[in-house]
């Protein structure tokens, strides 16, 4: 069955049915006769022939900076709703966290010819800046900030700045930091300048021994915490930059023989299921990653309708506490 049948069918012309597959003006009357066919012979236009006619793929691609994510899943999750309804398809590229791999699934994308790009960043380089000059495609960026891009971002600053308050409100008074990279901004830079906040706003006097930096696994938290511990001993207090790095300090912490919360509180970052299953409950800040990610599709949708890019949306955020922080400072027995 072809677009001739179907005209044949209808009692229309060719062009009339071209227009009717593509939204264009079709009187009422023939737009009837024409529906009935395809409804009755099961007709199905060509994906490549409308391609060809409209230069749409129906396609956007939605890079990741790894899947094994839970706040990473909750985005796609909120960016397939939007998009699923709105008839489009996700092309998902998974980037390992690697930067090279980012920047070759920006340049396939722009060149195969998705209708848009939603990019989960972490960091910015001079040649991710390039790379984003150089697109043809509309992109909103999620997860960090740039300027003069569509972007939805976490409010990271302040997230990070209430869970150390909760940190310091447990009575613990000497809080050590579990960060990332700070050429991640939103993740490692506004993160760890929250916490330095909040430590100077509650007196507590800190020092950048009590620092420790690592990658985002639970693998990653534990083998920062070994290390913190092995050389600042006296800590009782951990702030970490994630939930995933916090569970994994909290495993490290205990093998120690140290109890949380009693002997050493924890908070993190992001309020994942893992945390609240684990025993005891993590203190965390929950953030609206499904949300967050509709949002980024919308913006999207907003682009590829003609609007001008540079419309930034920071979300808000809510302080979880659980159990590691939970103790009264009477009872609070340092190891």
């Amino acid at each position: 069955m072809n677009i001739n049948e179907i005209a044949k069918l209808a009692g229309v012309s060719r062009a009339t049915v071209s227009r009717y597959l593509n939204d264009g003006y079709v009187s009422e009357e023939k737009k009837e006769r024409i529906r009935k066919v395809i409804e009755q012979t099961g007709y199905k236009p060509s994906a490549q022939a409308q391609m060809l006619r409209t230069r749409k793929t129906g396609q956007v691609g939605v890079i990741i900076p790894k899947i094994n994510s839970e706040s990473i899943s909750r985005m796609v999750a909120g960016i397939s709703t939007v998009l699923k309804e709105a008839g489009f398809q996700l092309l998902l590229a998974d980037t390992e966290n690697k930067e090279k791999e980012e920047l070759e699934y920006l340049r396939l994308f722009s060149e195969n010819q998705v209708d848009g790009i939603i990019l989960i960043a972490t960091i910015f380089t001079p040649e991710h800046k390039k790379a984003l000059k150089g697109l043809c495609v509309p992109i909103v960026i999620l997860g960090q900030q740039l300027a003069g891009y569509s972007c939805v971002y976490q409010d990271d600053y302040h997230a990070a700045r209430a869970a150390a308050e909760m940190l310091a409100g447990s009575g613990a008074e000497k809080i050590g930091c579990i960060g990332v990279t700070k050429r991640d901004r939103a993740v490692g830079e506004a993160r760890k300048k929250g916490f330095l906040d909040a430590m100077e706003e509650a007196g507590i006097d800190w020092k950048e021994a009590y620092y420790e930096e690592c990658g985002f696994s639970a693998q990653d938290g534990y083998e920062a915490a070994e290390r913190l511990f092995a050389r600042e001993p006296e800590l009782d207090g951990v702030f970490c930059a994630t939930d995933t790095i916090a569970l994994g300090a909290m495993a490290r912490i205990r093998e120690t023989g140290r109890n949380v919360p009693e002997q050493v509180a924890v908070a993190g970052v992001g309020d994942t299921a893992s945390g609240r299953l684990v025993i005891p409950r993590l203190s965390s800040v929950h953030f609206y990653y499904k949300t967050s990610g509709q949002e980024a599709a919308r913006l999207l949708l907003e682009l590829m309708n003609g609007t001008v890019p540079g419309k930034e949306v920071k979300m808000t955020y809510s302080v979880v506490e659980r159990d590691t922080t939970r103790r009264q400072k009477e009872n609070f027995r340092k190891s």
